[in-house]
């Protein structure tokens, strides 16, 4: 039998690892920064909690720890698994802190997992230098009262608001049963190679490989077989290549908040949260209806397999603006295939739809964020989304007014639907008033281009890329006409199947004018064609519902202003970041609806308490109730968002964001 040498690998229980006496940890110098956020540690004391509830013989993977022998100490070198670990040691500190006064016992028990003991003055886990003392004044509650930010201070606020002491000896259980593989290198071992190939073995995983391996990990061979055979293999080929995309969306749509597309697993981690328990029991009903959508959104990237003709050149309109609207999309078409909408409802969401990006385009507005609030409104019914479309898409005032100047997108798109073309796929985008005139071209036969003044020449550029000056010509005739003056071109138009381009023969000469009186009669059609929903609500270009802001951790040196302000309730609030936002929120909530904000704290362990059980960053709300300050900006979003949400006022709270905010 071979024998490793090199490397040595044991299935420990993570807790007696760290208890034990030689057991002392240093972070090397090339680890990056600690930064776990409060959703991993949610995370981890969700986990802790699950497996404290099971019987005796369960135990909680956490990973593998990898580590070597320091050559010239005892210590042992911290190669992969510092976040966990130094994660795990801030739980362990905040249970100690908790019981340490009232059940001397385990508060020994968590101490020897904390502190070395040799020494009483030093932790068990040492960070790089540059963070051990932050580190180490928080896993020995030596903070002071000054204000500072780090992750350590964050995470351990955290798990100090959610333990305590009355559920210690629950979290204490869980705690001991935690389990990893100790893979401890020797003096010959390549640590860089064997790190690559515990941490980037071919491609990270995906957010879809997560979510599968996710749903099957807990059945048994079996089940995860007719899991896969009956839901998990449909669903892939409905999506195919886009299938994260489908998760992201289907999310979307579900849960009404913004799903990120980038960043650390963002789609896995939404979906975990929607979906927190993965068993047997309620797996084959959420599958039978994560495949159902997954069907649609085939249909969706290929509208051919739509069998009603209508729906068919709707699906088609719907992804001129790519997959931005599928979740809205996949929402109203689920209704009508169960029979809970009708067919011209779902066409009236699909043209409003529509409507919104098209108009949006044209007055350049931002597309982003906006189908999540959308999808909100839509589960509130047809008026509800009517009003959500129409303070979200601009007025015919406003459309009308840069139709003249600007140049026109979905160009195809836009002239099939004037000109009645359902497919264009055989026509080209004819410019009467070609982009770079030759020196020979001419409006009127009489004078060529070389001699327009500048300002002439100036105006029908300019105009030459605007709705007016374009039409759909077949494309042998286009090849006919390429370049030639107006005159030439006439009587080629007069030979086009499309009604507008052989009415374009009937025009005497092409000037400005020309191009200007055309654009108001094109312009009449397209409002008419893209219509905003009827309703008096503001043309809004610039607030943010409150569930869709983004939650960001940190902004640039030097810059102060997340948001120019806040629009509550129709007041209107200079509030600057998302710090002050949370402040107001809650002291708000507090005086107007305290009923609620109790509901919301008793649900989320905080963020007021009756006490200021730990030192950090307080706000007394009265005599005996405090909001601690000092969580992370994503942590106070949330709450904003929660409490908001718990109150029933969340729809009536926008942020406007700064420059800056815009930007990031």
């Amino acid at each position: 039998m071979a024998t490793a040498t090199n490397v040595e690998a044991t299935a420990v229980n993570t807790i007696e690892w760290l208890s034990a006496p030689d057991t002392t940890i240093v972070v090397p110098v090339y680890q990056r920064q600690y930064r776990w956020d409060i959703g991993g540690c949610e995370r981890l004391l969700a986990d802790v909690r699950a497996v404290a509830g099971e019987d005796s013989a369960h135990r909680h993977f956490i990973g593998s720890i990898l580590s070597a022998q320091d050559s010239s100490d005892t210590d042992l070198i911290l190669i992969d698994g510092q976040q966990r670990i130094t994660t795990l040691m801030l739980l362990v500190a905040a249970l100690h802190h908790a019981v340490r006064e009232t059940d001397p016992s385990m508060g020994a028990e968590l101490e020897r997992v904390l502190i070395r003991p040799d020494d009483p003055t030093r932790t068990k886990l040492r960070p790089h230098d540059a963070w051990a003392e932050l580190y180490e004044s928080v896993v020995l509650d030596r903070r002071d009262d000054s204000e500072r930010e780090s992750r350590f201070d964050d995470n351990y606020a955290f798990f100090r608001s959610q333990v305590h002491a009355d559920e210690a000896s629950r979290i204490w259980c869980g705690l001991q049963k935690l389990e990893h593989v100790s893979i401890t290198l020797g003096a010959s071992a390549n640590a860089q190679q064997i790190f690559e190939s515990l941490n980037s073995t071919g491609e990270p995983l995906r957010d879809h490989e997560l979510i599968h391996n996710y749903i099957l990990m807990g059945l048994t061979h079996t089940e995860q077989l007719d899991v896969e055979e009956r839901f998990w293999l449909p669903i892939e080929r409905h999506t195919g290549e886009t299938i994260g995309a489908f998760w992201r969306h289907y999310l979307v749509m579900t849960t009404g908040r913004e799903v990120a597309a980038a960043g650390e697993h963002g789609v896995y981690s939404a979906f975990r949260q929607s979906f927190p328990r993965v068993d047997v029991e309620h797996l084959q009903a959420d599958a039978a209806i994560w495949r159902h959508y997954a069907e649609i959104y085939g249909i969706l990237l290929d509208p051919s397999q739509e069998t009603d003709p209508v729906l068919r050149q709707q699906l088609e309109y719907i992804n001129t603006f790519g997959k931005q609207a599928y979740p809205l999309a996949l929402s109203a078409y689920s209704d009508r295939v169960r029979g809970l909408i009708s067919r011209d409802e779902l066409v009236e969401t699909l043209e409003w739809i529509q409507a919104l990006y098209l108009r949006r385009a044209l007055v350049n507005l931002p597309t982003e964020r906006l189908i999540a609030r959308l999808c909100r409104a839509r589960s509130e019914g047809r008026e509800a989304l009517m009003r959500a479309l129409a303070r979200i898409t601009p007025s015919d005032e406003r459309v009308a007014a840069v139709l003249k100047y600007v140049e026109l997108p979905h160009a195809a798109y836009v002239l099939g639907r004037i000109e009645r073309v359902p497919d264009t796929s055989a026509f080209d985008i004819e410019h009467i008033v070609p982009l770079a005139p030759g020196e020979t071209w001419s409006g009127d036969g009489v004078r060529p281009w070389s001699e327009y003044t500048d300002d002439e020449q100036n105006s029908h550029r300019a105009l030459a890329p605007t709705l007016g000056n374009l039409t759909l010509l077949e494309q042998p005739l286009t090849e006919r006409v390429f370049g030639a003056s107006y005159p030439d071109k006439q009587s080629t138009y007069a030979r086009s199947k499309v009604s507008e381009t052989r009415d374009l023969a009937q025009t005497p000469a092409w000037t400005t004018s020309a191009i200007s009186q055309r654009t108001i009669a094109l312009t009449a059609q397209l409002l008419q064609i893209w219509a905003r929903p009827g309703l008096p609500e503001i043309d809004d270009d610039g607030l943010t519902p409150v569930l869709d802001a983004v939650r960001r951790r940190g902004w640039p040196a030097g810059w102060d202003r997340e948001f120019d302000y806040i629009e509550y309730r129709g007041e209107h609030w200079e509030v600057k970041d998302v710090r002050a936002l949370f402040n107001r929120v809650f002291r708000r909530a507090w005086t107007d609806d305290r009923a609620a904000a109790i509901r919301y704290c008793a649900a989320h362990g905080g963020p007021i308490y009756n006490e200021m059980a730990w030192k950090g960053q307080w706000d007394a709300l009265d005599d005996e109730n405090f909001l601690y300050m000092g969580w992370d900006s994503n942590y106070m979003m949330n709450a904003v968002q929660g409490v908001l949400e718990e109150s029933g006022i969340a729809a009536e709270v926008f942020v406007k964001y700064s420059y800056i905010g815009n930007v990031m």
